[in-house]
């Protein structure tokens, strides 16, 4: 099926043309920390249908904003020798478009309000927000922040920020979070470092 097109000739819309479908760019946002199965994707995008989610990955493909590759079989004998279940990880074009999402989330930041009954929240979904304010007090060097069960890292540099799945393997800072603290901090009703100050004096009681 030939792809629709606003059929303007204009850098927004040629974008557009390619990630403004509905869940094309949250798609993206659950690739930019690392490969995902399909499995994956379907249970951290509650609400999209499996044939959504399979349109949505063959128009990415097809599109160059992301790649599918199969990890290699088990040796021949063992239990799971067939290759592994398919992963889904971004192109350099995909990972380019990190700071589009980066600036719709600080924008939507304000827009954010109250969980509702009806919101489904993931923690990973905190990575864009808490990046900004751990980039205020770590200019440089590794973070790893951890909000339950759920680690991901931040690597800062001179030309910017990105995040991973999992801890860092030697972090300069180690952020412990719940989930209440990620919401605050994401939707900046307290800071990076209130919360540091606050742990510490915790951990350290005065007297």
């Amino acid at each position: 099926m030939p792809r629709r097109s606003y059929d303007h000739y204009c850098t927004v819309s040629r974008a557009l043309d390619i990630v403004g479908d509905r869940w094309s760019l949250l798609v993206v946002r659950e690739l930019c920390s690392g490969p995902r199965r399909y499995s994956d994707l379907f249970a951290d995008l509650p609400g999209i249908s499996t044939d959504v989610l399979a349109a949505r990955l063959k128009d990415l493909e097809r599109d160059g904003i992301l790649t599918k590759r199969r990890p290699p079989a088990a040796a021949p004998g063992r239990t799971g020798a067939r290759a592994g279940t398919a992963l889904y990880e971004l192109t350099d074009a995909g990972a380019a478009l990190r700071p589009v999402l980066d600036t719709l989330s600080a924008w939507g930041t304000t827009q954010l309000g109250e969980q509702r009954a009806t919101d489904a929240v993931r923690a990973h979904w905190f990575a864009l927000p808490l990046g900004r304010a751990v980039a205020e007090i770590v200019h440089t060097g590794t973070v790893t922040v951890r909000i339950g069960d759920t680690a991901f890292h931040y690597v800062i540099t001179d030309t910017g920020l990105t995040h991973h799945d999992g801890p860092a393997d030697a972090p300069d800072l180690d952020l412990r979070l719940d989930l209440a603290a990620a919401s605050e901090i994401a939707t900046g009703a307290r800071t990076l470092a209130e919360t540091l100050s606050e742990s510490a004096d915790s951990t350290h009681p005065a007297g």
